[in-house]
């Protein structure tokens, strides 16, 4: 097993956990909240078989990353991900960010600018400004993220258990789209997180991240369900693209949060087309469209 260090508390260090395959140019996985890098299952093999190097990591507090007591705010972790960065002295690359993931992404160029980045692409994710106030109307009520925050402090696997069935819209798709054993691994991978890194994380939720995405210069793909539950597409996915120089936004009809195993075929296609390459994929998921 692959470690960075990025930082240390008391007596332990903070260590990231990271997977590096395959070669050519390469392609940054990060995450969502409260998954791990084995979220990202059906995109890895496609990037692999493309002809990429693919480089997934676990955020602080989750998967088999260290579980700190602190820096779940989002300088932090773009700090965690400049040191991947250069550690791996990766460059040309391109950044992914899932849900949450598209914060790193958007925090990592806004403060350390496009040096080692080529393309970044936002999946499901949580710029520009998810909190809703007097000058960012379309945001969310502050009220639904305390409830979140609540519930996690009540009960947090019970609480997981209804937030994955929104995650993958389960009362639409269960059984076509994403089946039972699949929300079960979710379940398995978010419990296993660190409680209050999983806590924590919920107010970095409300990082304003518009100045970050109109600094952004390279191009940018943003890919959202409409059917989002968890980031709501026109609070997020659907104004993206207008703080940014050059960028493409893909809808995915119908598609819920975790569009990258619902829809996978679609958003492999999408995300191959978009850093070069289109490949034939080799398990495509039943019922996703072609």
């Amino acid at each position: 097993m692959s470690y960075i260090t990025v930082g240390k508390e008391n007596s332990g260090t903070v260590d990231l956990y990271y997977e590096d395959h395959g070669t050519g140019k390469p392609v940054v996985l990060i995450h969502g909240w409260p998954l791990s890098s084995k979220s990202w299952e059906k995109q890895v093999p496609a990037l692999l078989d493309a002809g990429y190097r693919v480089v997934t990591y676990d955020r602080r507090g989750f998967g088999n990353s260290s579980k700190p007591t602190f820096g779940y705010d989002y300088d932090t972790l773009a700090g965690d991900l400049n040191t991947l960065m250069t550690d791996l002295d990766l460059r040309d690359a391109t950044l992914v960010g899932f849900s949450m993931g598209g914060g790193e992404v958007a925090r990592y160029l806004g403060t350390f600018g496009s040096e080692r980045v080529e393309r970044a692409v936002f999946i499901s994710a949580v710029p520009p400004y998810l909190l809703k106030t007097a000058d960012n109307p379309e945001g969310v009520d502050g009220s639904v993220f305390d409830g979140i925050m609540e519930s996690i402090v009540a009960d947090r696997p019970a609480f997981l258990s209804g937030f994955l069935s929104n995650f993958y819209n389960v009362d639409l798709l269960g059984g076509d789209l994403v089946s039972d054993e699949v929300v079960r691994l979710s379940w398995n991978i978010a419990a296993a997180a660190s409680p209050k890194g999983t806590l924590d994380c919920v107010p970095a939720w409300l990082t304003d991240f518009r100045n970050d995405l109109r600094s952004i210069d390279v191009p940018v793909l943003v890919i959202h369900g409409d059917a989002d539950r968890i980031v709501p597409f026109p609070a997020s996915g659907k104004r993206t693209p207008e703080l940014m120089k050059e960028s493409r936004l893909v809808v995915v009809e119908g598609g819920p949060h975790g569009i990258t195993w619902t829809h996978a075929g679609m958003v492999n296609r999408e995300l191959l087309d978009f850093i070069g390459q289109r490949v034939k994929l080799a398990q495509p998921v039943a019922g996703t469209p072609t």
